[in-house]
Order: C-alpha cells, then sequence, then structure tokens
C-alpha cells in the first residue's frame, strides 16, 4: 500500500501542529558553558519532589520539542554528565547561574581537564 505525498504532508502538519502545544513557553535561551540549575521532578513512592540539577551546559541539541542539553558536574572527584531535555514534564526548571565566553559549540574537551583547569571565562552582559 502506497501513501501519497499529499497524506504525508498533512501528517507532517498534524504532527508539527501537536509539538508547538507541548513545547514550554518558558526554558531559557542558555548557551555553552554556561553554568545552569536544572530543578527535576522526582517521584519516590507516594512522595514528590524536585531535586536540583548544577553544573556545566557542555553540549546542547536544537530540535524543537525534542531539544536535549548535556550538563556536567563534578560529584565527589567523578565527573557526571546527564541529558536533559528541556521541554519534557519531568523538567521543572532551568536557570542560569552564569554566563560563559567559549569558542566552542561542543565543550567534551573538559572531559580531560582536571581542578582549576575546568573553569571558563566569564561573560558580563551589556544592559
Amino acid at each position: 500500500m502506497e501513501i501519497s505525498i499529499l497524506t504525508f504532508m498533512s501528517l507532517y502538519k498534524v504532527i508539527e501542529k501537536i509539538d508547538q502545544q507541548k513545547k514550554k513557553d518558558d526554558v531559557p535561551s542558555i548557551g555553552f558553558g554556561d553554568k545552569v540549575q536544572v530543578g527535576v521532578f522526582i517521584q519516590e513512592g507516594n512522595k514528590q519532589r524536585i531535586q536540583n540539577y548544577q553544573g556545566t551546559l557542555i553540549a546542547q541539541h536544537r530540535a524543537g520539542k525534542n531539544s536535549t542539553i548535556v550538563v556536567r558536574r563534578i560529584f565527589q572527584g567523578i565527573g557526571v554528565e546527564r541529558v536533559f531535555f528541556p521541554h519534557s514534564p519531568t523538567v521543572k526548571s532551568i536557570k542560569i547561574l552564569q554566563l560563559a565566553k567559549v569558542r566552542r559549540a561542543k565543550l567534551f574537551y573538559l572531559r580531560d581537564l582536571k581542578g582549576k583547569s575546568t573553569r571558563l571565562r566569564e561573560r558580563f552582559v551589556k544592559f
């Protein structure tokens, strides 16, 4: 059975319309190297709480509703990276704590660095 191009285009428009409805409006414009705090909704049995995950944004994939961000932090001397979907219902908030000035889009080189060498230059915003 063949699907006509007209049917495919109308299906694509319907999917795009649903994606636009599911997108969050309160997601801030974050940049690479920024120190962010992501509030993640966690459910443990009957209890519900928001756990904050704070770290440096080392990668970002921009694809509308399916966008992802990779946040890296050092926990007890071990680098921990976590992938978040900003438009997911489990992500309650994203706060920018510090802006960074970097010259690359993907900061995977931070994985090999330790200590003070992982610090990034701070970017100041002019109003």
